[in-house]
């Protein structure tokens, strides 16, 4: 078990907002991590509302994705709106949630973090391409780390 708090001393959280950055510039797509605190429920349910709380659902292509990480669980959940997870399916969310947890494991948070916004930055740039619509790529979302209350 680790505390959000223990959790985000080992996080480089400059390096994480940079590589969401990085991701969007290559995509219309948003990108969003947040780190829970403690909390009653289930993650999953928590991930869906913070979904909603940070926008991730009102994207003007439906293509936001959230990365959840509950360390103080050691879980990790990956929700992407709908028009990303028509393409890629649960499985590629399952995997995203996976390879984060395998480097939290190993006392590698960064590098998980920053791995999965580099995958699903991936993922958004080879369905939702920056440049593909008119009205250019805006920066719909805050490229933040969230700490919101949950």
């Amino acid at each position: 078990m680790t505390s959000r708090r223990t959790f985000l001393r080992r996080l480089d959280t400059h390096a994480v907002e940079q590589a969401i950055a990085r991701a969007e510039t290559r995509t219309s797509g948003e990108i969003r991590v947040s780190v829970a605190g403690f909390f009653v429920g289930s993650s999953r349910r928590l991930a869906e509302g913070a979904f909603r709380r940070l926008g991730l659902h009102a994207t003007r292509n439906r293509n936001g994705v959230l990365l959840l990480i509950a360390p103080a669980r050691r879980q990790v959940v990956v929700l992407g709106d709908e028009a990303i997870h028509a393409h890629v399916g649960d499985a590629f969310w399952t995997k995203i949630a996976a390879g984060v947890s395998t480097r939290f494991r190993d006392g590698r948070f960064t590098e998980g973090v920053v791995e999965a916004v580099d995958a699903i930055g991936e993922a958004l740039a080879r369905h939702f391409p920056a440049g593909a619509e008119a009205g250019g790529n805006p920066n719909e979302l805050p490229d933040t780390i969230d700490l919101g209350d949950h």
